[in-house]
């Protein structure tokens, strides 16, 4: 089963990261406010930035490296997946 890092733009410009094994399922339960406590206060959501990983350990390793990085590195790790679709 694959697992998916993805980033949100939060309806205040903030970036919120986190992994699901749906990605689908897991943005239309952040949209409807039932999501993480972060994105409750912050609606609305989109879809910034999604990637697959091998599996739910690779996944959460990324996501701790991704929440790592700098906003501007974030912001460049977007625009460059941006313009690779």
């Amino acid at each position: 089963m694959a697992w998916f890092v993805y980033m949100l733009r939060c309806g205040d410009g903030t970036l919120y990261t986190g992994c699901t094994d749906d990605p689908v399922r897991r943005l239309a339960v952040h949209q409807s406010g039932k999501g993480a406590k972060y994105t409750r206060s912050r609606l609305p959501v989109t879809l910034a930035y999604q990637e697959e990983a091998a599996d739910k350990s690779a996944a959460l390793r990324r996501e701790i490296a991704i929440k790592r990085l700098t906003r501007q590195q974030k912001m460049k790790l977007i625009e460059e997946r941006e313009r690779s679709l």
